[in-house]
């Protein structure tokens, strides 16, 4: 596995940020940095290949990335990472801009035995950039936690051959009204909560969910079908850990599927499409056009 030293990352914000937008892009990432060293592993469901099959519904299979030459942005401890790997890609480019994220990143494909296939950089998808184009760029979770995404996309965008895919996954807006009510005035105050507080607090909200889990599979309530078919198949640890990642980021956005096509088209994708994920989420994949 080649890797870059956490010493070489530099600013995680592009020129054009403004200074609250960069405080702001510095503050999520490490939020994450201390979020993924407490829950490191990968473990059950949540690791499955059948969670990444889950999440790529109609737009793309498992299948289209054996033997192909991928790029994971914001690759976390490395489940989307061992996931591409799963899929038989061939060579998996890992972006994580987090130094503790990325020290977990590594102990994780250490573990796997298949580092050999990984390219681990600590580094921002802003700033990466290749001479060697790539098959795939895949993000999951990530870019929603993005204040200027567009230079993420961008640099995805120039890294991909023609005829090259990106897909990403997305927080969506529709379907979530009830639940944006209620977490977004929650997330004002958690994501200013320290570690020991915030894990606290996750502890309580599991117990509430559990017990609005067994009202809504009797009133079929909103999400039910997020909290049935993907939350609850999770081991009890990681079901925690998404509750964690909802209240502890410093930036989120929730986007509507305009602005999730949108988001691919302005980069200069075709073909954009989108599949609404158990109608809670976006799924949205794009192709680099082919010369002419």
């Amino acid at each position: 596995m080649k890797h870059a030293s956490p010493a070489s990352t530099a600013s995680t914000a592009p020129d054009s940020f403004s200074d609250s937008q960069a405080s702001l892009a510095k503050r999520t990432i490490a939020d994450f940095g201390e979020q993924w060293s407490h829950y490191g592993d990968n473990s059950g469901w949540y690791g499955s290949l059948e969670m990444f099959k889950d999440i790529l519904g109609p737009l793309a299979d498992c299948e289209e990335f054996r033997d192909k030459r991928v790029v994971d942005i914001g690759s976390g401890t490395g489940r989307i990472v061992l996931w591409l790997l799963a899929a038989e890609a061939r060579q998996v480019i890992a972006l994580e801009p987090a130094p503790g994220a990325y020290q977990q990143l590594l102990e994780n494909l250490k573990a796997s035995g298949q580092a050999a296939r990984v390219e681990a950089l600590n580094i921002a998808g802003a700033q990466w950039q290749t001479d060697q184009p790539v098959d795939w760029v895949v993000s999951v979770g990530v870019i929603h936690h993005i204040p200027q995404p567009d230079a993420v996309l961008a640099a995805a965008w120039r890294a991909l051959r023609p005829g090259g895919r990106c897909i990403v996954w997305l927080y969506g807006q529709e379907g979530n009204s009830a639940y944006l009510a209620f977490i977004t005035p929650l997330r004002a105050i958690t994501t200013r909560l320290p570690h020991l507080l915030l894990r606290t607090l996750v502890e309580l909200a599991y117990w509430i969910l559990s017990v609005y889990r067994l009202a809504a599979r009797r009133w079929r309530l909103p999400l039910y079908d997020y909290i049935e078919h993907v939350l609850w198949p999770m081991p009890p640890d990681k079901r925690r850990l998404v509750i964690y990642d909802q209240l502890n980021p410093a930036y989120a956005k929730y986007y509507t599927q305009t602005e999730a096509e949108q988001l691919l088209a302005r980069a200069g994708f075709s073909d954009v499409r989108t599949y609404h994920r158990h109608g809670y989420s976006w799924t949205v994949i794009g192709t680099k056009p082919p010369t002419t």
